[in-house]
């Protein structure tokens, strides 16, 4: 593996700094990331998450050196990706959405090669690693065939083996998820996690896939609109919306009592059925022996209370205004 310290000690595997990214110009100007700043500490694992649209793919590619930003600055381990390119390329590898960073005409292990070699390392010494690395991937039984002839889940399988392979101290990964089947999903799960704590490896990780988002990340940074509106632990952001979510039924009538549990609690989706009166209400941690107070204090009887605890999906949804509601800045980079 290309030796990590080459800059300071100090200083972040990844550094995005006051991140500015425009397309075109004067009215017709769209700006893609709006002042976008975090970092990504040596053997961390970070998501970086966000609707369609919010600006996370343009971050990475500048953070890859694919486009140069309007203004700003992205540095891996101290060197600037766009001053030195070269330099900072011999220590991240990336697999980009749409397999467009292996060859076709190669097969799954001349690509492992291949990229290996780029690296340095002699890839007579890494044909077992790789095997295994192909198997875990479900493409050892093709691993000498042309990836031309390759499905597209399959040809995304080979470029997350060829980044794998190069063994470098960073690793990107843009939607690695897409495609894989459940048990592939897991063991990529797996081996995302050992990068880090087995072979202290840095990963930044772009995906729509929640559950592995909050199964593998130590923090997650949260785009909307170009701008990071949150970075924080992946539990924190968890916690910071820790909300339960409660479908209830009532028998009686709910009166004025509708409108202020819809505004004390977010109650909607009222309506009739054969026990009462069903809706849904989101109920703060701590919260519930006050909301069963609200009901009492409106002559109702609680038939039936269901509970559904928040999820990491939750807080995203919440923080983008994705779930309806005005998004909510929380990090300590939030506008």
């Amino acid at each position: 593996m290309t030796e990590p310290f080459e800059g300071g000690r100090a200083d972040p595997a990844v550094a995005v700094r006051d991140l500015h990214k425009s397309y075109g110009s004067g009215a017709s100007a769209v700006t893609a990331v709006d002042g976008a700043s975090f970092t990504v500490g040596r053997g961390e694992v970070v998501g970086l998450l966000g609707p369609n649209g919010a600006g996370k793919t343009t971050t990475m590619k500048a953070a890859l050196g694919l486009l140069v930003p309007t203004t700003g600055s992205c540095e891996v381990f101290g060197v600037d990706v766009h001053a030195e390119t070269a330099r900072a390329y011999r220590h991240v590898g990336a697999m980009l959405e749409g397999a467009r960073n292996v060859y076709w005409r190669l097969t799954p292990r001349e690509n492992c090669a291949f990229f290996a070699s780029l690296q340095g390392i002699d890839p007579q010494t890494r044909r077992e690693e790789h095997d295994r690395l192909l198997e875990s991937l479900d493409l050892l039984d093709r691993a000498d065939d042309a990836v031309n002839d390759f499905s597209r889940g399959m040809k995304g399988k080979v470029a997350l083996a060829a980044t794998l392979a190069r063994e470098t101290p960073v690793v990107f990964l843009d939607e690695p998820t897409l495609g894989l089947d459940v048990e592939a999903t897991r063991d990529l799960r797996r081996r995302i996690r050992r990068l880090a704590d087995e072979e202290g490896r840095t990963v930044l990780l772009s995906s729509h896939d929640m559950d592995t988002v909050q199964a593998v990340c130590d923090r997650a940074v949260v785009m909307n609109e170009g701008r990071v509106v949150a970075d924080d632990p992946v539990e924190d952001l968890v916690g910071l919306f820790r909300t339960r979510e409660y479908e209830v039924t009532v028998t009686g009538t709910l009166g004025e009592t509708r409108a202020a549990l819809a505004s004390e609690f977010d109650a909607e989706r009222f309506r009739e059925t054969p026990d009462g009166i069903r809706f849904t209400a989101v109920v703060p941690e701590g919260g519930f022996y006050g909301f069963i107070d609200r009901l009492r204090a409106a002559e109702v009887e609680v038939v039936s209370v269901t509970t559904r605890d928040a999820d990491l999906e939750d807080a995203f949804l919440r923080l983008t205004g994705e779930d309806g509601r005005p998004p909510t800045g929380t990090g300590v980079l939030a506008e």
